[in-house]
């Protein structure tokens, strides 16, 4: 490389979704959110919720604030400190890098003391229980004692890859302790029209089963199919 990389590289100006929006996701379960986007939206099932099936269990909704740290390095976590707003989620692209942690309980607290409502990221995070001393909901791909590097370079605000979807700065992010759902911008409005079907037709499906569902009907209209082959 002729010229090294701006140490840390800034959006200035970046989207975000009216109060209501973010109010129509609360708590709303992910696995209707991502009903909600036909499927989609959910980021990797090793990223999960810091405590996963242990004491600490909380879930976070809120628009996106992103962060490119690159592997191993926190600079611009730290960086997003003065940029965050009160119910933001902050989401940060670790490259996948397990080697170390993307977080610890100091830059939580912080994170926390900004009104940050959440922190995603697909690195390690060290500190449990300072962590859940804080109370700051993360999701993270498990823990380690190992310390970051804080030297760039990283970016705030732009576009992330991380967990095997694209976040935006502004997209709603949704999670709980089955994982953690992006709703890209553009489909808040569409999404949360569907989310008050969805949860009819689950209380509808909740409802059947208690009272004693055995097989749904459209499994036997499916079996009594003309394609459906059986053999001895």
């Amino acid at each position: 490389m002729i010229e090294p990389p701006a140490k840390l590289t800034i959006k200035a100006t970046r989207r975000r979704p009216t109060q209501a929006q973010v109010d129509a996701f609360r708590d709303v379960p992910t696995g209707f959110v991502v009903d909600a986007l036909g499927g989609g939206g959910a980021l990797a099932s090793h990223i999960q919720q810091v405590g996963h099936g242990r004491d600490y269990v909380s879930r976070a909704f809120g628009p996106a604030l992103t962060v490119d740290c690159g592997p191993a390095d926190v600079l611009a976590t730290f960086a997003a400190l003065k940029f965050v707003q009160p119910g933001d989620v902050v989401v940060a692209a670790f490259a996948g890098h397990g080697a170390c942690a993307a977080i610890g309980d100091r830059l939580a607290g912080m994170l926390k003391n900004n009104g940050v409502s959440g922190f995603v990221t697909d690195g390690p995070v060290r500190d449990y229980e300072g962590i859940v001393a804080v109370g700051l909901p993360i999701w993270c791909n498990g823990l380690t004692p190992a310390s970051p590097f804080m030297s760039g370079p990283g970016t705030v605000g732009f576009p992330v890859q991380i967990g095997g979807q694209e976040v935006e700065s502004g997209d709603m992010i949704v999670a709980d302790q089955d994982g953690v759902v992006v709703v890209p911008f553009e489909r808040i409005d569409e999404v949360t029209e569907k989310l008050a079907h969805i949860e009819a037709l689950e209380a509808k499906l909740d409802a059947e089963v208690n009272a004693g569902l055995k097989i749904p009907s459209w499994v036997e209209e499916c079996l009594d199919g003309d394609d459906i082959v059986i053999k001895d």
